[in-house]
């Protein structure tokens, strides 16, 4: 792994504080979901939304960064962080500062979400706000739909303790024997197939509409689980646990059934945080610490409802009054048909000249969609080799393979069933698509393949020619609609020869390190991007235009950050925006004052990567797959291509500037590393939303061209 740190001789020393812990880093983006859940000009449903994420992601982090931390403990082979704190400190961390935002986070539920929804006329309520009929109701509804399903698990001398599932939400239940009059302890699952928050009469308006939480419903019915006996209290918990896998690819022949085993593993990874409701007894909780040998550090003591992202059951809601105000995607100008009746002739599009799509802005069905849909039924087309990271259940693309297939094309797919929490549904898809006639390969040993790559080869009098895709997000038509990302469409020989070398690469042999268009990790990406860095740095020193603006997903990486500070400190302007975590300090005097540090998180899912470079005068900019982590530059097939359109340079540069202007709303990095919001601007008037401006743009523009 290229982390190493040391200093260049004769180089200013770099302090050593100048990282920022990833963890923390992570939690402080969090924060920031967390702010717009709070925030009370957004739409109350999409602040609802916010509280969903918010926990949605919490539960991730545990599962894999808190418990890839905890296990190295564990296993003694923890060394220190990048920031010099010992595991044990970085823990300890996480846990005090991870509860104090649930804490908020509940908060924020109940004493703000909550009301206000209820005054909108979408009510949660409890069983004691329910007249006699409405709890008929919902009793019929428990006895024909969730009774059935429902296995109370006795806890004595007979029946030990079960396992309990992660991220399952369980009622804790303690029943008196009235003939003994002993105490027994019973623990229950609330069925995670049945929705979360039940509707209390079908028959209300949706503008007024009442929901009880299903845990809530089945704590009122206890009785009938058990009867005869005497129902003394019930409290809710819920278990997180090690979902996070090892697979030791170099020692296995068929990478599926290591996969599948490990999926099975990971339901029974160790328990990491257990949440429960803050009126749990003394006793149930001495028991489930016991059972789960947690300590102390890793309860968390809530207020109900536990698990927020329960929250996303809301989300069907027909209530547009509730929500951002839509937004409908438009086609690229490049690929719309003259005649509405005709499909536009993508291919015939790329081929006059490259298009640069930005997505949900522009709308992924009629371009990457349909640039497949196209080359699976034209008969000239040869092949299609394409990587699928992570794709929806019901994907057009998938379908468009197998057709291709089917009608006779040579088709590669490269699957990477590794994706984190997307293994099953890789899994199912690879062995679809091999049933279908396609070439399913699964990249190469120890390296996960997350680059977005789709090639097309077309006979066209008499010779080959080379239709690409290369993207910044994955081949998934739901996300596309949420994630933002850039595409390049190409028909350039250039990447056409780099495309084919890479996927020689993935697919066979093949050991490849020259490209044209094209950065490529793990061979080419680090050392691309560091060189560029140093260059731009030779530009400022020589007094030539320099500038670095770059944007990602995350920034970790120790040997980027120090280049990237060396850069500052010999003038070069750097601007860096970035939604996730950030190890780099910006504005710090002496180290980092020509730095800035934004985010921006909204509607959609900031996830496009961008390297821009002044390049003295003769700018290079890249698009990809790539964020500033050891394992996106050293441990992953991640490609990064340049644009080479005056008019997408402008776009780009254009984009960047909504960014870091003053008068947009954005989050702002302080120099000891704290997030700063910016909603109002100077004269007090409420700053306007980056991708409500892009939203604008790109309308503006069809505008003029319709024009």
């Amino acid at each position: 792994m290229n982390d190493d740190t040391s200093e260049p001789t004769g180089e200013i020393e770099l302090p050593a504080d100048r990282y920022i812990d990833r963890e923390l880093s992570w939690l402080a983006f969090n924060q920031r979901v967390l702010e717009l859940a709070e925030d009370p000009t957004v739409p109350l449903l999409e602040r609802a939304n916010f509280l969903a994420i918010f926990a949605s992601n919490l539960d991730e982090f545990f599962m894999v960064r808190v418990a890839g931390l905890k296990r190295r403990i564990v296993t003694g082979l923890a060394v220190p962080t990048n920031v010099g704190r010992a595991p044990v400190d970085v823990l300890a961390g996480i846990n005090a500062k991870a509860y104090e935002l649930q804490l908020r986070h509940a908060r924020c539920f109940a004493e703000d979400v909550k009301p206000a929804l209820a005054s909108a006329g979408v009510r949660i309520v409890e069983w004691d706000q329910l007249d006699d009929a409405d709890r008929a109701v919902l009793t019929e509804y428990y006895e024909q739909h969730i009774y059935p399903v429902l296995m109370p698990l006795a806890v004595d001398p007979a029946h030990p303790f079960p396992y309990i599932s992660g991220r399952a939400l369980n009622l804790s239940i303690r029943v008196r024997n009235p003939r003994t009059d002993k105490v027994e302890f019973a623990r229950l699952k609330v069925p995670q197939m049945i929705p979360r928050y039940v509707r209390v009469d079908r028959r209300e308006a949706l503008d007024d509409v009442r929901f009880i939480p299903l845990e809530v419903l089945i704590a009122n019915q206890l009785d009938g689980l058990f009867p005869g006996m005497e129902v003394i209290d019930h409290h809710v918990f819920r278990v997180t646990r090690n979902e996070d896998m090892e697979i030791e690819e170099d020692e296995t022949e068929n990478l599926i059934q290591a996969l599948e085993k490990e999926l099975l593993r990971r339901r029974f990874g160790p328990p990491i945080r257990l949440e429960i409701s803050d009126d749990m007894d003394e006793a149930t909780l001495e028991l489930l610490v016991s059972e789960f040998d947690i300590d102390e550090q890793q309860v968390y003591t809530l207020p109900s409802p536990l698990d927020l992202s329960g929250l996303f059951a809301l989300s069907g809601l027909r209530r547009p009054d509730l929500r951002f105000k839509p937004h409908i995607p438009v086609t690229a100008p490049q690929f719309r048909s003259s005649s509405s009746s005709d499909k536009p002739d993508v291919l015939g599009a790329i081929a006059r000249r490259e298009v640069l799509v930005h997505h949900p802005y522009e709308s992924f069905a009629t371009s990457v969609q349909a640039f497949v849909e196209q080359a699976a039924t034209d008969p000239d087309v040869l092949a299609i080799k394409q990587t699928l990271y992570r794709t929806s259940g019901d994907s057009p693309i998938v379908a468009s393979l197998i057709k291709a297939a089917e009608a006779g094309k040579q088709v590669l797919a490269l699957v990477e069933i590794k994706a984190r929490f997307d293994e099953e549904a890789n899994i199912t898809w690879a062995r679809k698509l091999e049933q279908a006639g396609v070439h399913v390969v699964y990249g190469l040993v120890g390296l996960k393949t997350h680059c977005k790559l789709v090639h097309v080869i077309r006979e066209e009098q008499g010779k080959l020619a080379h239709y690409c895709h290369i993207g910044t997000g994955n081949y998934n038509p739901k996300t596309s609609r949420i994630y933002e990302d850039f595409g390049l469409f190409t028909s350039s020989p250039e990447v056409g020869r780099d495309v084919t070398k890479l996927f020689n690469v993935l697919s066979g042999y093949a050991i490849e390190t020259n490209y044209d268009r094209l950065l490529v990790a793990p061979e080419g990406l680090r050392r691309g991007l560091l060189e560029r860095i140093e260059r731009e740095a030779e530009h400022a020193r020589a007094g030539r235009p320099s500038g670095i603006r770059l944007k990602a997903n995350s920034m970790v990486d120790e040997q980027i950050i120090d280049a990237l500070y060396r850069a500052s400190q010999a003038g070069v302007p750097i601007d860096i925006w970035i939604r996730g975590i950030c190890s780099i300090r910006a504005g710090v005097p002496g180290l980092s004052e020509n730095i800035r540090v934004r985010s921006v998180l909204g509607r959609y899912l900031e996830h496009s990567r961008i390297y821009a470079f002044a390049g003295g005068g003769e700018p290079e900019v890249f698009i990809g797959s790539a964020d500033l982590m050891h394992r996106n530059l050293d441990r992953r097939i991640e490609v990064l291509a340049r644009i080479v359109e005056r008019e997408h340079l402008a776009r780009i540069d254009r984009f960047f500037g909504f960014c870091f202007s003053d008068d947009v709303s954005s989050w702002r990095m302080l120099p000891d590393g704290s997030w700063e919001r910016r909603t109002v601007g100077e004269n007090g008037e409420p700053l306007p939303d980056l991708q409500d401006l892009v939203m604008t743009d790109r309308t503006e523009a069809r505008a003029r061209r319709s024009r």
